[in-house]
């Protein structure tokens, strides 16, 4: 038996600056026909950023939709026709002012699949030498260093609840276990 949908029409409800909500009728398996409504997302990268000393550097951004701050990995939008390493190295520099001689590709996430067609592109960052940071106009963000035991904790018990952060750190931790490499 086939799941696949088949998008019968459709149009952009809303079409914003950073992200486009569409609604498709579609045809189900049956053979009946629904809406479906979802959000277009040009894409992000995650930066996993690994210190010589084994330590990781994340961030503190307050997050306005949540009305509260969360802890992060360094990441961001793919702009239009940018490759996604040239982003995940754009926006460590612009996030946290460091830059990396060793960059590996981890793996892609899909982190809202039933209202958002969102890919997170990860990326471990090593080889780290400190700079400037350069942030866009209207972001204020706060760097720190933690381990990964400590960041684990922190998943643990609750005050990291990031989606791409926690499923960076499982990986994190495999990979400086030695017990995964990315692929």
């Amino acid at each position: 038996m086939s799941l696949k949908e088949r998008r019968v029409s459709g149009e952009t409800v809303y079409d914003g600056k950073f992200l486009k909500v569409d609604c498709d009728l579609i045809e189900l398996p049956d053979g009946k026909q629904t809406h479906r409504e979802f959000i277009r997302h040009p894409g992000a990268v995650v930066i996993l950023p690994l210190l010589a000393d084994g330590r990781v550097l994340v961030e503190r951004q307050f997050r306005y939709p949540m009305q509260r701050e969360f802890i992060e990995f360094p990441a961001g939008k793919i702009d239009p026709g940018e490759a996604d390493l040239d982003c995940a190295k754009r926006e460590l520099e612009e996030e946290t002012g460091y830059t990396a001689k060793e960059w590996t590709y981890v793996c892609t996430i899909h982190n809202a699949i039933a209202y958002s067609d969102e890919r997170l592109e990860l990326f471990l960052a090593r080889d780290l030498t400190a700079g400037a940071p350069k942030l866009d106009e209207g972001e204020f963000l706060e760097c720190f260093t933690a381990t990964v035991p400590e960041l684990l904790e922190m998943v643990r018990t609750g005050k990291i609840t990031d989606v791409k952060t926690i499923i960076g750190l499982f990986w994190l931790e495999k990979i400086v276990s030695g017990t995964w490499q990315p692929a």
